[in-house]
């Protein structure tokens, strides 16, 4: 509906917000991230012809976040980071499905190069998905 044809006008702006938001850690709570991860999710999904094209960009901005909430020693509570972690992946599973398949590709890089277990645990929710 309408929120589909704005989401679309206003991509480039909007993801320039978003991947703003993924790179900042606010507070223990980390309000503002989970909301931009709901907010990706929509965006994708009512924007999806236009996604792939995005790809490189927002899952740099997306690894990089599963990677500083995993090595984030701060007050981040479990719990939070845990939504975090899931919010990410889901992501992820849909520039998957909208890109038939490439994110799952472009990761099996990062996962034979990484050693976190929590991170290679992310893709491989992604990379089982179908």
């Amino acid at each position: 509906g309408r929120l589909g044809i704005l989401i679309v006008r206003h991509l480039k702006r909007l993801e320039r917000v978003i991947l703003g938001y993924l790179e900042v850690c606010d507070g223990p709570e980390e309000e503002a991230r989970l909301g931009i991860l709901e907010t990706l999710q929509c965006t994708i999904e009512h924007a999806w012809p236009r996604m792939p094209c995005r790809l490189p960009v927002l899952l740099k901005a997306l690894l990089k976040m599963i990677w500083d909430v995993h090595t984030d020693q701060g007050s981040t509570p479990e719990p939070v980071k845990a939504a975090l972690l899931q919010g990410a992946t889901e992501c992820l599973i849909l520039l998957d499905r909208c890109s038939e398949g490439q994110v799952k590709v472009l990761l099996e890089g990062v996962y034979s190069s990484c050693e976190e277990n929590r991170v290679r645990e992310c893709i491989r929710k992604v990379q089982e998905n179908t």
